[in-house]
């Protein structure tokens, strides 16, 4: 039913063998004939002659041209048609959602032809839109929760707030959790937007030259207010100055971004360590705390968006900072890496070029 489906196809406006084919094969042996008897010397005079050989010279001609045709037909149809029909159907299916389609090439792996490669690609491409279908439902999944979360804080303390008799420090104690929940919330579309920029290129860097070691003590001394109060040993390495030519605003959301997690997962009395070295072409930072650490599974996925490997401190973030880190490092032409082990801690190193690309390095 399938292939009388795909020979019936009403979009086809015109077959690959017409008429016009076989009258094309038939003037081709006539002439061939008529040019061949000339070359040896015998010119056919076709009035004089008689009509049985006419006929039978008209019949040949005519039995070679449907032979052609067909045998023609035959070849390309098994070898070109009908696999072309395979890929128009399987494309339908894509369109329609089926991402599990899968075309088998024709041939080994040391004979393959243009058909072969097209198959190939064709499976890499809906290998590529389903993991693009799956990470849009998980996008959407884990977007859902987080702004539900929040929600429902909201919600529940609203309620709360309508309670005559609630006393003056509980309506506080409310009122501090809907503002904690609406910073979350705030906090996340924030980050969601960012990165939805950044990875359509909308936010384009804007390289500058600045002193890198100058934004790392800014960006340190945010969280200081927080290392006092959990409390927290803070020690920084830095060198007195280091120019990089980078875009400032987002090499400070990399460092805001790391500081925070190595604070979050430090242990009250742990140390968060930050260290910056430069070696006249590259910068490296590292960012290193004696938290919980993560295990290899963890590791390759701290970089998807939502992915929050120790759940105890979800209600601390929101799983993209990790996600903006990667895609400004990538913008920049930088790199990001993790040495880390269940219970030992992690440490993060970032490495940048000292100048922005097509500029030379200053001697």
């Amino acid at each position: 039913m399938k292939t009388a489906e795909r020979f019936t196809d009403k979009r086809v406006k015109r077959e690959l063998f017409p008429l016009t084919t076989f009258v094309l094969f038939f003037v081709m042996f006539a002439v061939f004939t008529t040019v061949q008897m000339m070359m040896i010397g015998q010119v056919i005079d076709y009035q004089s002659l008689p009509l049985g050989n006419t006929v039978a010279v008209f019949c040949f001609w005519v039995a070679a041209a449907v032979g052609s045709t067909v045998a023609t037909a035959l070849t390309v149809r098994h070898y070109y048609q009908k696999p072309l029909e395979e890929v128009s159907e399987a494309a339908r299916k894509v369109a329609a959602g089926d991402f599990s389609v899968y075309l088998a090439p024709r041939h080994p792996m040391d004979k393959t032809t243009h058909l072969d490669v097209l198959c190939m690609d064709f499976n890499k491409m809906v290998e590529e839109l389903g993991s693009i279908e799956t990470l849009k439902t998980d996008f959407f999944s884990n977007v859902s929760h987080e702004i539900k979360t929040p929600l429902a804080v909201i919600q529940n303390n609203a309620e709360l707030l309508q309670q005559a008799h609630l006393t003056d420090a509980q309506r506080q104690e409310c009122t501090a959790v809907i503002l904690q929940a609406t910073r979350r919330l705030s906090n996340l579309i924030t980050n969601m937007l960012k990165l939805n920029k950044l990875e359509k290129q909308v936010i384009q860097p804007l390289p500058q030259p600045f002193d890198v070691c100058a934004q790392l003590c800014d960006c340190a001394l945010q969280f200081e207010s927080v290392w006092e109060s959990k409390p927290l040993d803070f020690a920084a390495d830095l060198e007195d100055r280091c120019t990089i030519t980078a875009d400032a605003g987002l090499l400070e959301l990399v460092w805001t971004n790391l500081l925070s997690n190595a604070v979050k997962f430090t242990p009250a009395g742990g140390q968060v360590r930050l260290t910056q070295r430069s070696d006249g072409r590259t910068l490296t930072v590292t960012v290193a705390d004696p938290g919980c650490g993560m295990d290899e599974a963890t590791q390759a996925r701290m970089f998807d968006k939502f992915y929050q490997g120790d759940t105890s401190h979800a209600t601390e973030g929101n799983g993209l900072g990790l996600a903006l880190v990667r895609r400004i490092l990538e913008l920049s032409d930088g790199t990001v890496t993790v040495t880390s082990a269940p219970g030992q801690g992690s440490t993060f190193t970032v490495r940048l070029p000292l100048t922005a690309a097509g500029e030379e390095t200053p001697a």
